[in-house]
């Protein structure tokens, strides 16, 4: 009977967790055939036996990567589905959320025929990856440090710049000079926090290094950190976060995994675009927004093409619109530069008409 089970199984839904997959598995004609828990082994040995080429989707979380890298191993489609594709179908009809009603309703997601998937991500994108992540978080442990420091030095009268830089240049003085009020105890719990400061800034230094080494070493990398508003930290992010460009069909279907597009709100048929979706990796796009900012500030220092663009549209639509816009065309010159072999040119002039020409190419010889 379990053979029968397995050999009718065309999709399954997995909702992960650490100790515990919660399945639901369907046929062709979408009839449950199996749903209940199982241990993260069992579930691998279950899969195992199932019909190469066998749908499996589950949600984008902690782990889910490495799931889906194993159940290729098996001859499995494996399939990842964002979090905000799934809710709708959590819910519908359902009493409440738990896990049982999370992996039908993955099951369900995975089943429509335009639903957008995440790419799965090898080991080596995940180890550098991970590098981001612990930039990421020394960040944001030096800003905690940093104010911490100043509420310290706050709470005995002493206010200081605002700025990294302007603290750092005079905290060690301060916990060195005894005319001020500090009592003895308050020095060594600043100069602790002076240690750990320092400690903080080299292993950022060391995620730089890393990063830098990641794009003189991945020509994807070298050739994003071409374009404008686009540094070796967003390069290698890119590189490292998606692979292979040419899994998007288009230019504009890269920019939408990135949240870059317009969201669309039609009625009376009329259609109207309003903010950015900004559905898919917040990090590449914060990442693409923040260098487009620095692209806009400089602008009128240079005379690129592009760069002229960008003073006008800033003229015309505004500062936060232009910086938007340079980060969408950025992902669509970045799509294109990587799945057609070319280089990025900022003064190329397209020869289609410009109203339906995007891309600033210059094709490599």
């Amino acid at each position: 009977m379990a053979e029968i089970t397995r050999a009718l199984v065309a999709r399954v839904g997995v909702d992960l967790s650490k100790r515990v997959y919660q399945v639901h598995a369907v046929d062709r004609s979408g009839r449950v055939v199996l749903a209940r828990p199982m241990q993260p082994q069992r579930f691998f040995d279950w899969c195992a036996q199932l019909v190469p080429g066998c749908i499996v989707a589950m949600e984008t979380c902690g782990g889910a990567h490495h799931v889906a890298r194993r159940l290729g191993l098996l001859g499995l489609d494996a399939r990842l589905v964002a979090g905000h594709f799934v809710t709708p179908y959590r819910m519908a009809g359902k009493s409440g959320k738990n896990d049982a009603n999370d992996a039908a309703a993955i099951c369900e997601a995975a089943g429509r025929p335009h639903m957008r998937f995440v790419p799965v991500k090898t080991a080596e994108q995940q180890g550098q990856l991970a590098v981001h992540r612990l930039r990421e978080g020394f960040k944001e442990e030096r800003t905690a440090l940093i104010n911490r420091i100043r509420g310290l030095l706050a709470e005995f009268g002493l206010v200081f710049p605002q700025g990294p830089q302007a603290l750092r240049g005079v905290l060690a003085e301060v916990v060195e000079d005894a005319a001020n009020a500090l009592p003895g105890v308050a020095r060594l719990a600043l100069q602790r926090a002076h240690l750990h400061w320092i400690d903080i800034e080299v292993q950022i230094a060391w995620c730089d290094e890393r990063i830098a080494s990641h794009v003189r070493d991945d020509e994807r990398a070298r050739k994003a950190a071409t374009l404008l508003g686009v540094g070796p930290i967003t390069a290698s992010a890119l590189a490292a976060s998606v692979g292979d460009f040419a899994q998007f069909a288009n230019a504009r279907q890269f920019g939408a995994w990135l949240g870059l597009v317009p969201s669309q709100n039609s009625t009376g048929g009329k259609a109207r675009l309003g903010r950015i979706t900004k559905r898919g990796d917040d990090y590449l796009r914060t990442l693409l927004i923040q260098g487009a900012k620095s692209a806009v500030m400089t602008a009128g220092k240079r005379s690129d093409r592009i760069s002229r663009w960008l003073v006008q549209l800033k003229e015309r639509a505004g500062w936060q619109k232009a910086v938007v816009a340079l980060a969408n065309k950025n992902a669509r010159i970045l799509w294109a530069v990587l799945t057609r072999d070319a280089s990025f040119d900022p003064d190329h002039v397209p020869e289609v008409p410009a109203a339906r020409c995007s891309p600033k190419l210059q094709t490599a010889t």
